[in-house]
C-alpha cells in the first residue's frame, strides 16, 4: 500500500513548488504519507495547510490527556457496510509500557490500529494519542507515531539503505543525519551486509527487519506494530522481541497485535482481547490466565516408589480431581489457588516424602485465549469480512 514513496514526494515537491516547504510535515511518520496527500483539485499549500506550513491550524490543537495514558480510546466503533468492525472499543496505554492486542483474524485488530495512527477515521467514539485527538489533531499525532502494518511498506525497487535515508530525508533529518540514522538501523536490524541490494531482493523476514527499522527512523515515542513478526522464523522473531524491549527500555510506548501469544506473554505489560470488535477481556498475562482458572500443581518425588502416596496427597491439596502421572515420574492435580503449593509442602514433610520437582503450573495464553474466544488466534472468524491491513 505504502511503495511508490518516490512518486508520493515528486507529487509534493510539485505542488509545494515556490513555497517555504517540499517536504511533507516535519516528524510525520513517512508510513502516514499517503493519508497526507492531497484530495484531487487541492492544494497541499494553500493558506491554511498545516502539511506545508510545519504546523497544525488553530484550535484543533486541543491537547486533553489522562494521568499519564499515552494512548487512549473510548467507544471507538467503525462501520465497513453492513458489518460493525468495532463495537464499542475502550484502550488505555500508560507511557513506557507495551499492549498487546489479541483477536481472532477479522476482530477488529487492524481497525482499531488504522484508527489510532489516523488512517481511517471512526464513526464513534474517541481516541487521542499524547492527549492530542486522532481527527482533530491528526497531524500532530502523526509526528510523535511509528507504524509498521502487516505488510512490507518499502520501495522494493531501492536497497535497503536507500530506503532508511529517504525517509530520513522527508523527516528532514539532513543528508548526514539521514545517513547515519540509516547505517545505525541497518545494524541493528542485522541487514548491514544487504544494505545495497534491492528490497525486492529480501526475503521475507528481511523485508519485515526493514519495515520496522524504516517506522523508527524518526525515533516516534508511540510505535504501532501490527503484527510485525509475521513471516519470521523463531529465532528472527526472538531478535524482534529484543528490539522491542529495548524500544520500551528507552521511553518508547507500544501497541502490539499479534497471533503469536507467547510473543505477547513475552513483551505485553497488559494484553486486551476482541473479539466480534468489543473488547471481551483486560488483564496483564498472568491476571488472565488466572482468572480462566486452571492451575496445575506438578511434583516429581525423588523416589518413584513415594508415587502413590504423593498422588494421595496431592489429590488431598487439589480442586477435587484426581492427581495422574502426566509424565514417568511426575504427578499432576489441578487446584484453585496458590495456597496449595505451601500446604503440599507441609504434608510432604510431614510424611517424610522427598521431591525432586515442585511447580504450579498456570494455563498458557493459548488456552486463556480458546476459552475466552472459542477459537484459536491464527483462526479466521468467518461470520466476519477480513480486515484490511493497515
Amino acid at each position: 500500500m505504502w511503495s511508490g514513496v518516490g512518486h508520493h514526494i515528486g507529487r509534493w515537491q510539485a505542488l509545494c513548488r515556490g513555497q517555504h516547504i517540499v517536504t511533507p510535515t516535519a516528524g510525520v511518520d513517512v508510513h502516514t504519507l499517503a493519508a497526507l496527500s492531497p484530495s484531487p483539485g487541492v492544494s497541499p499549500c494553500q493558506p491554511m495547510s498545516a502539511a506545508c506550513r510545519g504546523g497544525v491550524s488553530g484550535p484543533a490543537q486541543t491537547r486533553r490527556m489522562t494521568a499519564d495514558l499515552v494512548i487512549e480510546a473510548e467507544g471507538l466503533v467503525k462501520t465497513f457496510g453492513k458489518t460493525r468492525a468495532l463495537q464499542g472499543v475502550d484502550l488505555a496505554v500508560p507511557r513506557g509500557t507495551v499492549l498487546g492486542v489479541l483477536g481472532p483474524n477479522g476482530a477488529g485488530k487492524t481497525t482499531a490500529v488504522r484508527i489510532l495512527s489516523t488512517l481511517l477515521t471512526p464513526d464513534g467514539g474517541t481516541a487521542r494519542i499524547s492527549g492530542f485527538d486522532v481527527v482533530r489533531d491528526a497531524e500532530r499525532v502523526r509526528q510523535s507515531i511509528g507504524l509498521t502494518g502487516q505488510y512490507a511498506s518499502v520501495d522494493e525497487d531501492l536497497t535497503g539503505r536507500q530506503n532508511l535515508e529517504l525517509f530520513g530525508t522527508l523527516l528532514e533529518l539532513g543528508r548526514v543525519g539521514a545517513r547515519r540514522r540509516a547505517a545505525e538501523l541497518l545494524d541493528w536490524f542485522d541487514l548491514t551486509d544487504a544494505a545495497n541490494r534491492p528490497a525486492k531482493t529480501y526475503s521475507g523476514g528481511m523485508r519485515r527487519r526493514l519495515d520496522l527499522a524504516a517506522s523508527l527512523v524518526g525515533s516516534p515515542d508511540v510505535i504501532f506494530l501490527d503484527e510485525p513478526t509475521t513471516g519470521l522464523d523463531p529465532a528472527k522473531r526472538e531478535d524482534m522481541w529484543d528490539v522491542v524491549r529495548t524500544l520500551v527500555n528507552n521511553g518508547s510506548t507500544v501497541l502490539l497485535t499479534t497471533q503469536y501469544l507467547e510473543e505477547a506473554d513475552a513483551l505485553a505489560d497488559a494484553i486486551t482481547v476482541i473479539d466480534h470488535g468489543r473488547v471481551i477481556a483486560h488483564d496483564t498475562p498472568e491476571g488472565l490466565k488466572r482468572v480462566v482458572g486452571g492451575q496445575t500443581l506438578e511434583v516429581r518425588p525423588s523416589d518413584p516408589a513415594q508415587l502413590p502416596r504423593t498422588a494421595e496427597i496431592l489429590t488431598q491439596v487439589g480442586s477435587g480431581a484426581q492427581a495422574d502421572e502426566i509424565r514417568k515420574g511426575v504427578l499432576a492435580v489441578p487446584v484453585t489457588d496458590d495456597a496449595a503449593l505451601t500446604e503440599s509442602v507441609a504434608r510432604f514433610a510431614t510424611a517424610g516424602i522427598g521431591v525432586t520437582e515442585l511447580s504450579l503450573h498456570l494455563p498458557s495464553l493459548d488456552e486463556v485465549f480458546f476459552t475466552l474466544t472459542g477459537r484459536t488466534a491464527s483462526e479466521d472468524d468467518t461470520t466476519r469480512p477480513t480486515e484490511v491491513a493497515a
